[in-house]
Order: structure tokens, then C-alpha cells, then sequence
């Protein structure tokens, strides 16, 4: 495994400002939860923490319900039925 050193720097209100995409501020929790995650502090990258099944277990519950989530709203992007529901997961 590779090991990393991530140097984060993210303002919450600077972030919310800028304008956003769909699904961004859920990507940006979910990043927020994986960095501080034990996976993570232990050199792996978010991605692998998420994909890796012997990872996984170092992964909060709470970083895993953002993925989901995530993937959700991603997923509803493409669904022509939530141009009537809207997006799951997100804020409006």
C-alpha cells in the first residue's frame, strides 16, 4: 500500500459560497469523513478505504451512509422521474 500525507484546508463557509454542482456539498462530507477517518489516517486514500473490503471495517458507519447517499443523488441525476421529485440527499 502507498501511503499519503494529506495536508487538508477546507473552509465549510468558503465552500458553501462558491457555486455548486449537483451532489457537491454530500461529496464534500463524504471527503470531510474519510480523511478523518482511521483508514485514512493510516495512509490509505479515500478511495481505497471505500472500495476495499478489508479497509472497509476502518470506515465509520457515518462516512458509509454518506456513500450511499452520495451515490443516491448521483444516481437520481439520471432518473427522469426526479426532474418531478428532485435529487435525493440534497438541500435545498
Amino acid at each position: 500500500t502507498r501511503k499519503f500525507e494529506y495536508t487538508v484546508d477546507y473552509d465549510l463557509e468558503e465552500q458553501q459560497k462558491k457555486p455548486h454542482a449537483a451532489c457537491d456539498l454530500l461529496r464534500y462530507d463524504l471527503k470531510m469523513c474519510l480523511l478523518a477517518s482511521d483508514c485514512c489516517k493510516l495512509g490509505h486514500t479515500p478511495k481505497e478505504c471505500i472500495s476495499n473490503d478489508k479497509l472497509r471495517e476502518f470506515v465509520p458507519d457515518e462516512c458509509r451512509r454518506l456513500a450511499y447517499t452520495f451515490f443516491e443523488c448521483k444516481r437520481s441525476m439520471i432518473d427522469m422521474r426526479a426532474r418531478f421529485r428532485g435529487r435525493k440527499g440534497e438541500i435545498y
